[in-house]
């Protein structure tokens, strides 16, 4: 499949965008951890809850989840968090 952007699963982790969930209140260490992070090559991972199932038959007719893509859901906080960590347009 030949897209116009694809995910580089060797670009570590350099960064956290905003507050670690521990700071948020989002975690108690024992069961995951909300959470969004740059990596080296300027792209950016998110740590969220798979809700791809709940969603999939949901999605507006211009959103597609590909077969290896997922639908994840983060506290609102965390990415308000952020805000502060990403740069405008």
């Amino acid at each position: 499949m030949n897209r116009p952007w694809d995910a580089d699963p060797s670009a570590p982790l350099v960064r956290r965008l905003g507050k670690s969930p521990n700071e948020l209140g989002n975690t108690n260490d024992d069961d995951g951890c909300p959470d969004i992070w740059q990596l080296a090559n300027g792209d950016i991972a998110v740590i969220g809850r798979d809700l791809t199932d709940a969603y999939r038959s949901r999605l507006p007719k211009d959103a597609r989840i590909a077969a290896d893509e997922r639908l994840v859901v983060i506290p609102g906080n965390t990415l308000s968090a952020a805000k502060s960590d990403i740069p405008d347009a």
